[in-house]
């Protein structure tokens, strides 16, 4: 059992970044895509919640049920690994959980788009720079007064 609980946090501590950059954040798969861009303005923002992805949850069942399985003897610690898988899911799904926001955004052409990004940083009348990758939403920021 010591076993596997040392191979667990082994690997939550081998597979946790070692960046230290504080910038945008890209997939290793499509960081060397060509992006493009619109310019606009925030028209409405509007607080939500984003679900998780799945991580959450698998990540939250594992140590669940390795929890579970230390307590008990036979069926029993069969049971206690179960219980603590079932509310390990739960309980990371809920930690997983993010903040978001739901920015409506009138484009300088004309166009009114809607995006949603995990934190709170924008209001209404904010110029911002939408960087797209494809059809997703790959970085937004708010511009100066100059661009």
């Amino acid at each position: 059992m010591k076993i596997i609980i040392s191979l667990s946090l082994a690997g939550l501590l081998l597979f946790s970044g070692c960046a230290t950059n504080t910038g945008p954040e890209y997939d290793g798969e499509n960081y060397t895509q060509i992006k493009s861009y619109e310019i606009g303005t925030v028209t409405k923002s509007r607080p939500v919640v984003i679900n998780d992805d799945g991580s959450g949850k698998f990540i939250g069942a594992l140590v669940g049920a390795v929890l579970g399985s230390l307590i008990g003897s036979n069926k029993g610690s069969v049971l206690a690994m179960l219980g603590g898988g079932l509310g390990g899911r739960y309980v990371g799904s809920e930690i997983a959980k993010a903040n978001g926001e739901e920015l409506t955004v009138e484009l300088d052409h004309g166009e009114e788009v809607v995006i949603v990004l995990k934190g709170n940083r924008f209001l209404a009348g904010d110029r911002i720079k939408i960087i797209r990758d494809g059809n997703k939403v790959a970085q937004v920021e708010r511009l100066s007064g100059h661009e």
